[in-house]
C-alpha cells in the first residue's frame, strides 16, 4: 500500500472534496485523482463515491479512514519527536580514533560546544576495531578502506613528513638522498614490537636505522623535538614546530606515500540523528582543525 496515497485519501476526507484537498496539499487535481484511483486498484475496493457536492465515503472507505487517520496522526507525532530531538540533539556518540590524533580533540570540543547535550565516548586505538561488535557509531581511520560492510566518508589525503631538529642536522649534515639517512639515529612507527619499519621515499624503499620504535606518534614527536632522532610524523603534528623553526622538513623531493582519512560507519545500521550530525559537522569543519602545509595537501 502506498502510504503517501493513504495520506492523500485522508486529506480528501478531511477537506470534503478532491479539489479542496488538492488545494490544501498543493498538488494538481489530476495527480490527486490518479493517486486515489491507484490506491483503490491496489486495495481492490472503491473508497470514495463522487457526487455533485464533493465526495462520500463508501463502507470500505470509512473503515480505512478510521484506521489510517490514527496511523497518520501517530506518524506525525513521531516526525515531530524526531525533529525535536534533532533540534535538541542529545544522547551518546561512541567514536573510535587513532591514538595521538590531536586535531580531532579540538574538533570534538567544538562539536560539543554546538551540541552540549551529546555525550561523547572515545575509544583510542590503532587496531582495526569491529564497529558492530565494539558498539562504535563512527570510526576515524587512516589508510585504505577494505571492509565491505562499512560506509566510508573520505575527508582528505596527506603525506607524512620526515623531520629533524636544526641542531641534529647541523651536527650530522642534512641528508640529500634517502641513502644518507643511514648515518642518522631514527625513531619509527610500528604496528607491534616484532615488525620492522620501511620508509617509502618516492621510488626508494629505505629501512631506517631504528634506535626506537613505537605505535605512538606523540612519543615520536617528543623524541624528535629533543633532538635525539629523525622520524616521520603526520604533518599536522609537525606543522607548528616547522613554522617556528624547532623542526625542519627532510628530503622533500622524496615524498612519503599518500594517506587517506575516512570516517566509517556500519553499512547495515541506519545512522542516528546524532551520527548524521557528527558526520556532516566533521566534513564541514575538519579543515579548521587539521593544519597541513599547502605543498602536502592533495
Amino acid at each position: 500500500m502506498d502510504l503517501n496515497a493513504v495520506r492523500m485519501f485522508v486529506s480528501v476526507v478531511q477537506a470534503g472534496s478532491l479539489s479542496a484537498a488538492a488545494n490544501r496539499l498543493g498538488v494538481p487535481l489530476p495527480t490527486l485523482s490518479r493517486r486515489i484511483r491507484a490506491l483503490e486498484r491496489d486495495l481492490k475496493v472503491q473508497l470514495l463515491e463522487r457526487t455533485v457536492h464533493g465526495t462520500r465515503l463508501t463502507d470500505a472507505g470509512t473503515r480505512l479512514h478510521e484506521h489510517a487517520n490514527q496511523g497518520i496522526d501517530a506518524l506525525a507525532d513521531a516526525e515531530q519527536i524526531i525533529r525535536r530531538d534533532q533540534a535538541d540533539l542529545k544522547g551518546r556518540l561512541r567514536l573510535s580514533l587513532p591514538t595521538g590524533f590531536e586535531p580531532w580533540w579540538d574538533l570534538l570540543r567544538e562539536f560539543q560546544r554546538h551540541y552540549p547535550a551529546v555525550e561523547i565516548s572515545v575509544y583510542a586505538t590503532d587496531r582495526r576495531v569491529d564497529l558492530a561488535q565494539d558498539g562504535i557509531d563512527v570510526a576515524l581511520r587512516v589508510g585504505t578502506i577494505v571492509h565491505e560492510a562499512m560506509v566510508a566518508r573520505r575527508l582528505l589525503s596527506y603525506r607524512h613528513v620526515l623531520v629533524g631538529t636544526p641542531k641534529l642536522l647541523k651536527r650530522l649534515e642534512e641528508p640529500q638522498t634517502p641513502d644518507d639517512l643511514h648515518r642518522f639515529p631514527c625513531a619509527v612507527w610500528c604496528h607491534d614490537a616484532n615488525s620492522q619499519a620501511i620508509w617509502q621515499l618516492g621510488d626508494r624503499a629505505v629501512r631506517p636505522r631504528a634506535a626506537f620504535s613505537t605505535n605512538d606518534y606523540l612519543h615520536l614527536r617528543s623524541l624528535v623535538l629533543k633532538g635525539e632522532v629523525v622520524t616521520e610524523l603526520p604533518p599536522f603534528l609537525a606543522t607548528d614546530a616547522v613554522r617556528n623553526g624547532r623542526l625542519r622538513l627532510l628530503l622533500p623531493a622524496y615524498p612519503l606515500p599518500l594517506q587517506e582519512i575516512n570516517l566509517l560507519y556500519p553499512l547495515h545500521r541506519h545512522p542516528s540523528s546524532i551520527t548524521r550530525t557528527y558526520l556532516d559537522f566533521c566534513q564541514k569543519q575538519f579543515a579548521r582543525f587539521i593544519s597541513l602545509p599547502d605543498s602536502r595537501r592533495s
